[in-house]
């Protein structure tokens, strides 16, 4: 890679990128201010704004969103007639967890074993460091060769969708021809991958109540309708004998056609206890990335300890549902409430609520900006072919600038490689991964410049 000029440049400029990764992670930016001071929030937005001013940026903004954060936002004008590249990351990291699991102090950056280590390291912090070493990179070489907008968000992680909210009252702002999600990762270090699709989700709280108060199990049981029993029925009714979600109506058939995820590889990066057995059918990669997944997040029940011999009257879950790309999340949540209403037992009454909902998503891989970043990749990464992975999870906000920019390419990357751990104790990112991706930035701008 040293051989060319911009790789020369990052790999310079990485102690300074340490330096800075050092002070933004110190913030304890947790959108959640019950937990943490929102003064801590504020601190790195200030930074991020302080750092976009530094390399020239105009319209630098401290955008207040409607659920009480602040996203940051700014332009870097390009030669005329460019085309736009919006840039995303977001500042707002998970809590911390158990600090004492923590090897090292979780918002101290902590050089160990060639990691670094701190909460946001690599999601999301770390994705806005990145995006400056790519700018500054193309401004030693030449210049930076399209117009550029920074959205660093501050409250990705609470799911609260205030930039999401903000987007869509303001839709000229995030205008873009092209939008770098700055949040996903590579398959493994070392192997250049792109995210291209995301499941969607929908979340269901289900309630069920059979008698008007729980009685007597000696005395009632074998006859009194036992809500518990009948919501257990409910939802073991969702999947089938191997474990594949089976919702009526709802196809789990397709196929993912990219990257492949070994079972074995599978098994040890989710920590599958010897013995137990993976769920479902088809590969690892139709499992996670191309088809529906029930979960059961939570039963209302009573606990254990404690508990009386009683039937109970009344007992409730929530369940979530991932849904695949091709699935219409609105449609997927129909399906879900009508075979828990249908599965329910004994006449039981059954109530059905949604309290969430995000649509899938799927990039047009064969446009432009997709050549433009699989030839950055195969110079940042030596011998390497740039792979297609899907995610499980989603990013509700790809939905919303899909929707609103509809000709917009959406490519998502990043540095939450599995060994990163993010949302776990002693998250880390590889400082190599760093230096690779913001090289591959640099040169995908340039490419794409040129397309």
């Amino acid at each position: 890679m040293s051989s060319n000029p911009v790789a020369e440049t990052v790999a310079s400029l990485m102690p300074r990128a340490q330096a800075e990764l050092t002070e933004l992670v110190a913030f304890k930016s947790v959108a959640d201010f019950d937990q943490f001071p929102k003064s801590e929030s504020e601190g790195a937005a200030r930074w991020v704004a302080d750092a976009l001013r530094a390399e020239g940026f105009e319209d630098v903004a401290l955008l207040d969103t409607p659920d009480g954060t602040q996203s940051v936002y700014g332009y870097l004008p390009g030669p005329e007639g460019a085309k736009t590249v919006l840039l995303y990351a977001h500042y707002d990291v998970q809590p911390p967890l158990d600090e004492a699991s923590w090897s090292t102090p979780p918002f101290e950056l902590t050089e160990r074993d060639g990691r670094w280590y701190g909460r946001g390291a690599a999601d999301c912090k770390g994705g806005v460091i990145m995006h400056l070493l790519a700018l500054r990179a193309l401004k030693a070489n030449g210049g930076v060769p399209v117009h550029v907008k920074v959205i660093a968000e501050g409250s990705e992680e609470m799911g609260t969708g205030g930039l999401e909210r903000y987007a869509e009252e303001h839709p000229e702002l995030l205008e873009a021809d092209t939008v770098v999600i700055g949040d996903a990762g590579n398959f493994r270090v070392g192997l250049p991958t792109v995210t291209s699709t995301l499941r969607g989700m929908t979340l269901v709280r289900v309630q069920i109540d059979t008698l008007e108060g729980n009685l007597h199990s000696g005395q009632f049981g074998g006859a009194a309708p036992d809500a518990l029993g009948a919501l257990i029925r409910v939802l073991d009714s969702l999947r089938a004998e191997d474990g594949s979600t089976t919702v009526d109506g709802l196809t789990g058939e397709s196929s993912w056609q990219g990257l492949q995820y070994e079972d074995e590889q599978f098994r040890q990066d989710a920590k599958v206890l010897d013995g137990v057995e993976l769920i479902g059918s088809g590969t690892v990669a139709d499992r996670i990335w191309a088809r529906p997944a029930v979960t059961v997040l939570g039963i209302d029940c009573p606990p254990v300890v404690g508990a009386t011999p009683s039937v109970q009257a009344s007992a409730r879950a929530l369940v979530s549902l991932r849904v695949p790309p091709g699935v219409d999340a609105a449609e997927a949540t129909k399906l879900l409430q009508a075979h828990v209403e249908s599965h329910t037992p004994w006449g039981a009454r059954v109530r059905t609520e949604q309290i969430g909902q995000g649509q899938a998503f799927r990039a047009d891989t064969t446009s432009p900006a997709y050549q433009a970043m699989t030839d950055a990749m195969t110079v940042a990464y030596p011998g390497q072919e740039m792979q297609y992975a899907g995610q499980g999870g989603s990013i509700p906000l790809c939905n919303t600038l899909a929707a609103l920019y509809p000709h917009a390419e959406i490519l998502l990357i990043g540095l939450s490689e599995p060994e990163a751990q993010i949302h776990a104790v002693n998250e880390s990112v590889s400082p190599q991964e760093l230096e690779r991706l913001s090289v591959a930035e640099a040169l995908f701008l340039r490419n794409y410049a040129a397309s």
